[in-house]
């Protein structure tokens, strides 16, 4: 009798499934290299940020030995440009990228294309620090004198966003809010077996974390999201829960450096 006990405790183990979702940061951008606030402009990948996904992202991805059925993206290039370096490379360029507006980084209003430094000597660190990381504040509202403003408002790829959403500039509970929808129906997918990339921004992916993990809104203020390293969670798909912490794969010594850096005002 104990054996038979012992036996299906064995086969209950076995049978049990998971599947794993990995989130991940794009490449550093043009913006970023520059230490500027981007937001909702289109900053491409800058050259550094190809190197990232190609020598942090793509490796990482390739000694898991994970695979994927489909990437969500949001309809800024450098979340694009990303999943298609890590897909072309993986050698899965077939795998279909789900481009989604609700998916682009936090809109961070007037500050748009200004460099942190210079808004922290004007403003203070306190005032920026709340302005990046604060959960409920909000950078002030861009306006016609930015100089990106015209470009952001008619952009093209912005065409799918409804009359009346179309922010001018956001918080960080503001982008959860947001994301929520997307996170639902990828939750869905996960459920049913899909494997997940999603090649996301910063905050987006901080927003994702809250969902994820459940954490309080004091905690995310204090969560750091470094470029191109594979964020991996593994859910149980019978109870829905999460199989453990999630990991962060690659060196981890680059990724604690990297993560103070992103938590950093800079120069």
């Amino acid at each position: 009798m104990v054996f038979f006990k012992f036996l299906k405790s064995k086969l209950s183990q076995f049978m049990t499934k998971t599947n794993r979702l990995v989130i991940l940061r794009h490449g550093e951008s043009d913006f970023n290299i520059e230490n500027k606030f981007c937001g909702w402009h289109d900053a491409p990948l800058s050259e550094f940020g190809v190197q990232e996904a190609l020598t942090v992202a793509i490796p990482a991805l390739a000694q898991s030995e994970l695979e994927f059925d489909v990437v969500y993206s949001s309809v800024l290039s450098r979340s694009r440009q990303t999943a298609e370096l890590i897909l072309s490379k993986l050698n899965c360029a077939y795998v279909p990228i789900k481009e989604d507006w609700r998916l682009c980084e936090r809109h961070y209003g007037n500050l748009t294309g200004c460099r942190k430094r210079m808004v922290a000597d004007r403003y203070g660190e306190e005032q920026v620090q709340a302005w990046r990381r604060g959960y409920d504040c909000v950078p002030p509202p861009i306006d016609e004198k930015n100089r990106y403003f015209y470009t952001i408002c008619s952009n093209p790829i912005f065409d799918d966003v409804p009359r009346g959403e179309f922010p001018l500039a956001e918080s960080l509970h503001m982008c959860v809010d947001r994301v929520k929808p997307v996170w639902k129906e990828v939750r869905r997918e996960v459920f049913q077996g899909t494997r997940v990339l999603m090649c996301v921004h910063g905050t987006v992916a901080r927003a994702l974390v809250q969902h994820i993990e459940g954490i309080s809104n004091e905690a995310i203020e204090k969560v750091n999201i470094p470029n191109c390293v594979p964020r991996v969670y593994e859910f149980d798909l019978k109870t829905g829960g999460l199989v453990g912490a999630a990991i962060n794969l690659g060196d981890q010594e680059y990724i604690r450096r990297k993560t103070a850096q992103v938590a950093a005002i800079g120069d």
